[in-house]
């Protein structure tokens, strides 16, 4: 187990960071397996980033990042695994001995996401094209997908998608945003984009969609996810996304397994107090 101090402590940390629900999680987690941590939410900026690194302590286990974190962590960290490389997204920093390590949780927690609602393992579709939307292009190369379909809102952003595609042996087809309803077709669609951007596209959903996962879960059901579900698909949420990724740092920063029902109620539980 990391650290050498009797209490440990963990974070999330993002910019703003108010609305996460990891500490939901991750101290449902240290409650269910005896362990007498601490989680919190820090207000951190990129700008603040290296200073609030550089402060650890040896009672440091781990941290969160969410946006907009994810990418400007990568030149402060001693080491990245490969999936955080091809990502360019971290969203896991496991601290001890001085050394700062990044790990991508969110393409585990994707995978498990699209397992549990026995999403097929064909091509694919993922609306966006921002980190999580890499993480979705190596989450579906990881189910086996040959290839996967992105439309992308900022033509920029589709150089950092072939690199992640080419990392993790996937081809990759690169659309306008305009022709995303097109791509509803699919037997998997992954979106990525904000609350509000996918709204218009459902009206194009059509009768006996596959699967979508949605990583938005606040306000749920997002409009895309209503008419999925309405014509008779399968649908999966963010806290999907938000539970599973969890309990992969949750065994990163512990070593130890969390019990995923237990977090699952206590996330429904918190979701729903909202």
């Amino acid at each position: 187990m990391p650290g050498r101090a009797s209490h440990r402590r963990a974070a999330v940390l993002g910019h703003p960071v108010d609305h996460s629900l990891s500490p939901v999680l991750h101290l449902a987690a240290y409650a269910a397996l005896g362990l007498d941590w601490s989680y919190e939410r820090i207000d951190v900026t990129p700008e603040g980033l290296p200073t609030f690194l550089d402060s650890l302590d040896e009672s440091w286990v781990g941290l969160s990042l969410t946006m907009p974190l994810k990418h400007d962590v990568l030149p402060l960290l001693d080491e990245i695994d490969p999936v955080a490389a091809a990502t360019g997204a971290v969203n896991t920093v496991l601290v001890g001995d001085g050394v700062r390590r990044g790990t991508n949780t969110d393409v585990r927690g994707l995978v498990v996401s699209l397992d549990e609602h026995a999403a097929a393992r064909g091509d694919a579709v993922v609306l966006g094209g921002g980190a999580t939307a890499r993480s979705a292009v190596a989450a579906l190369a990881a189910r086996g997908s040959a290839q996967v379909t992105v439309y992308v809102r900022r033509p920029d952003s589709a150089d950092a998608l072939r690199r992640t595609a080419a990392d993790v042996g996937v081809s990759l087809v690169v659309r306008p945003w305009a022709e995303a309803g097109a791509g509803l077709g699919a037997d998997v669609v992954l979106s990525t984009v904000p609350r509000g951007v996918a709204d218009g596209l459902a009206e194009s959903v059509a009768s006996g969609p596959g699967t979508l996962l949605d990583v938005v879960y606040d306000p749920w059901p997002t409009r895309l996810a209503g008419a999925w579900a309405a014509h008779g698909g399968e649908v999966a949420s963010g806290l999907d996304l938000l539970l599973h990724q969890a309990v992969a740092q949750v065994r990163l920063m512990t070593g130890l397994d969390a019990p995923v029902e237990v977090l699952r109620a206590a996330l429904a539980g918190a979701a729903a107090a909202r």
